[in-house]
């Protein structure tokens, strides 16, 4: 690809620099025993409820003007779970205590690891960081002090406090102004092809990475990146690719 050199990476967080989904998984499990221990449940309907929870926090629609906090709403989501798999809960509690351990376990559970701390400290000699993760600003701003990463961005930029989040064009944007570069001085690296990637095509970067760990091919009527690597780790070699 011939083009301007690179100046800037805009990193995505979650299942791209830390592995979110894996976190989920144990919080998960931790959650799976309480209800176990606490209701009697068999497995079937343990699962029942965690997939319903699951399937309410892909589906969630937060409004913080709605007086609500993102805690009461997700608290909201286990009592609601239990509810629908069992009827009415002899432990009124049990959705909050489901909701503070998953939290609390999943936060516990998130690491960047030596290896990527160690690539991104070789990366910030040469080029500017900024992390770009998309989500409530709460739960983001939770994963970024319980990771301890922010000593490793020029930026971090949570676009749950802004009024569009990735693909946007308008939170590209913001990025390219504080770092007072243009779109073509950066590259975007993420998991996401509806977000991160999708976002990169929209506002023009220089190249588009994809990281997809199960390695599969991009899906047909999905955009296409420009690169694809199976880690983070790997983005030397297509950084190379770019001088």
């Amino acid at each position: 690809m011939e083009g301007k050199a690179v100046k800037a990476i805009l990193f995505d967080l979650d299942n791209t620099l830390i592995e979110t989904s894996r976190a989920g998984g144990v919080a998960i499990q931790k959650c799976s025993e309480l209800l176990k221990t606490t209701l009697a449940l068999d497995d079937n309907t343990v699962s029942s409820i965690c997939d319903k929870f699951k399937q309410k926090l892909l589906h969630e629609s937060f409004d913080p003007s709605a007086g609500r906090s993102i805690d009461e709403v997700r608290v909201g989501h286990w009592e609601e779970s239990i509810q629908e798999a069992v009827g009415n809960c002899s432990t009124p509690s049990l959705g909050a205590q489901c909701y503070y351990l998953w939290k609390n376990s999943r936060l516990d559970a998130l690491r960047l690891s030596p290896e990527i701390c160690n690539l991104l400290r070789q990366l910030r000699s040469r080029y500017k960081l900024v992390l770009l993760t998309n989500g409530e600003a709460q739960v983001q701003r939770e994963k970024i002090k319980a990771v301890g990463c922010e000593e490793f961005f020029d930026a971090v930029v949570v676009a749950g406090e802004h009024a569009e989040q990735k693909p946007f064009v308008s939170i590209f944007t913001l990025c390219f102004s504080m770092l007072e570069l243009e779109a073509q001085d950066c590259i975007v690296v993420g998991d996401s092809l509806d977000t991160d990637i999708q976002g990169g095509f929209n506002a023009r970067l220089r190249a588009t990475v994809w990281v997809s760990s199960a390695g599969g091919a991009v899906p047909e009527g999905s955009v296409k990146p420009d690169f694809t690597i199976l880690t983070v780790l790997d983005l030397p070699d297509i950084l190379q690719q770019l001088k």
